[in-house]
């Protein structure tokens, strides 16, 4: 695993691995004990001209090449992962704070992902659609859009950067790369390895490790990618859609999510406890989809509270290295920060803290809260960590009506005995995604997976990575002459 970080500690640019050439390092860390894993030389705004300027060169015969060829290529990337399956899980326990639960859970989905893309390749078809005009033949082809530029976060980096890389090559584009600052290997020059390693064309594939304090607006504003696929926060994501649409861009944008998971009065309250942990606490709570409340009906409220926060304070909190740890790290220390002030200001507006876990470094133990304000903003704003609100409701309507009182709309969930009862519940929640009797925390790769309100604009998966990444263009036949009016 250490050969990772010393071997990929670079920029990978036109089929090289080179230094970049900024004026200072990002440094690489372990959120756990924060061990230096790798200094990276950031790149320039010029070294991202060079990745996309080699990415556009190296399209155009890629566009060509036989889509069967290019599924070889995707075939080989997915042995790849599972020959390599226990050094990528120790990076990114190492990169990440992941534990193994949450490694085999991102690999997983990888692998499910890389499976789609090999299928993907074959997927774009044309179509004849008829004329009004005589002798007239409208073809529609579906076209590579050409170079998407690619920004992937830190919670999910490796799993969230193929889910866009894969399909835009397998669908004949050439991509650029941007990782996040902290997890620069995982997210970003594993990924490169392995589709190097792959045997796919030097070129097509770029990672630059920079920093917007270097390349500012770079990344977005460069004239030859047709597409962002961005996945991060919604503040970030207002600015990537401001600066594509200005420059006629198409963006794709993942952000942050609030969801709740609702427990009706029907429902199994052992199942629903665990659904509701899980939803909140994997991978620390760092998840766009996680249950950032609980809403539980009063009349079986104090049955479930009780039981979810035992089974809370029983989740091993500690070393993401040791397999029977169920929380790790959070990121970074801004983030142990802000999760720290969460709960202050919680407790501040009269919240009752039933779980109140202690912060250590990076390790934010997980912490429980009831009684918060209906007002409070916490309620509506996405926290990103170990911290659950408990919300009582009285009826389906009030329910309702709590769960879209929030900017975003990305995934949710509800559990009750009657199954078509949660499937109307869900068609009045204003979400991308919603779930009966399951968790809130889902991605498969053939459905649309995305958000509403501030949750994001676009679907990845299935057909939707068609939409995303390629392009329809009409090309037209006169059989015969044509007539015209002068």
């Amino acid at each position: 695993m250490s050969s990772y970080f010393t071997d990929l500690a670079q920029q990978y640019i036109d089929g090289e691995w080179r230094q970049g050439t900024g004026s200072w390092d990002i440094i690489d860390f372990n959120p756990y004990d924060n061990e230096k894993l790798a200094s990276i030389t950031i790149a320039t705004a010029d070294e991202v001209d060079a990745a996309y300027r080699a990415a556009e060169r190296a399209q155009r015969q890629w566009a060509r090449t036989n889509p069967y060829a290019r599924r070889a290529v995707l075939e080989k990337a997915l042995r790849l992962v599972e020959e390599r399956e226990g050094e990528i899980t120790e990076a990114i326990i190492a990169e990440l704070g992941g534990t193994h639960l949450k490694a085999a859970f991102e690999l997983h989905l990888a692998k499910e992902f890389l499976r789609e893309s090999v299928h993907l390749a074959l997927r774009p078809e044309g179509r004849i659609i008829p004329s009004p005009v005589d002798g007239k033949e409208n073809r529609v082809y579906r076209v590579p859009v050409g170079v998407v530029g690619v920004i992937s976060p830190f919670n999910f980096p490796f799993l969230l950067s193929l889910k866009s890389v894969a399909p835009a090559l397998a669908l004949g584009n050439g991509v650029v790369l941007k990782p996040h600052q902290n997890t620069p290997v995982v997210g970003g020059t594993l990924v490169a390895k392995l589709f190097e390693d792959a045997g796919l064309p030097g070129g097509l594939l770029n990672v630059v490790v920079t920093d917007i304090a270097e390349i500012g607006d770079a990344f977005l504003e460069h004239p030859v990618p047709k597409v962002i696929s961005f996945t991060g926060s919604d503040k970030v994501g207002r600015h990537v859609a401001t600066v594509c649409a200005a420059h006629f861009k198409r963006s794709v944008l993942e952000l942050g999510g609030n969801s709740a998971l609702v427990v009706l009065d029907d429902a199994d309250v052992d199942y629903a406890v665990d659904a509701a942990v899980f939803s909140r606490y994997v991978h620390q709570g760092q998840v766009c989809m996680a249950a950032n409340r609980v809403l539980v009906d009063r009349s079986i409220a104090e049955e479930f509270t009780e039981k979810f926060v035992a089974k809370v304070r029983g989740l091993k909190a500690g070393d993401p290295g040791d397999p029977q740890t169920v929380i790790g790290p959070v990121i970074n220390s801004s983030q142990a920060d802000v999760l720290s002030a969460v709960v202050e200001q919680a407790l501040a507006e009269g919240a009752t803290a039933l779980l109140r876990g202690s912060v250590t470094d990076n390790l934010v133990e997980p912490s429980v809260l009831t009684g918060l304000p209906a007002d409070s903003a916490l309620l509506k704003q996405e926290v990103f960590g170990p911290v659950a609100f408990l919300v009582p409701f009285d009826g389906e309507e009030e329910a309702v009506r709590l769960v879209n009182d929030t900017p975003y709309g990305l995934s949710g969930a509800v559990h009750t005995a009657d199954v078509e009862r949660g499937v109307r519940f869900a068609r009045q929640i204003d979400t991308g995604m919603f779930h009966v009797n399951d968790g809130t925390v889902h991605d498969e790769p053939i459905v649309p997976f995305g958000g509403e309100k501030h949750s994001g604009v676009g679907r990845l998966g299935g057909e939707s990575m068609l939409e995303a990444f390629t392009t329809q263009k009409w090309i037209s036949v006169q059989h015969g002459r044509s007539g015209f009016p002068f």
